[in-house]
């Protein structure tokens, strides 16, 4: 089951510490995911403050 990480909602599938912030406060209780391809160009990825590409939860809990 793919955790989120609750510091920066990044979902991983495998392991228990997150590749981009280093947290392992990690839940399995999330819900929707945006996908960011391309951080640099994403206003959104901006205005959420993404800054590498990957898939991110919008909610966890």
């Amino acid at each position: 089951m793919d955790k989120a990480c609750r510091v920066c909602h990044f979902i991983i599938s495998q392991g228990n510490v997150c590749p981009i912030c280093g947290s392992t406060d990690l839940s399995t209780k999330w819900s929707g995911y945006i996908k960011i391809l391309n951080a640099e160009k994403s206003e959104i990825a901006k205005k959420l403050g993404i800054k590498v590409n990957g898939t991110y939860a919008i909610n966890v809990d």
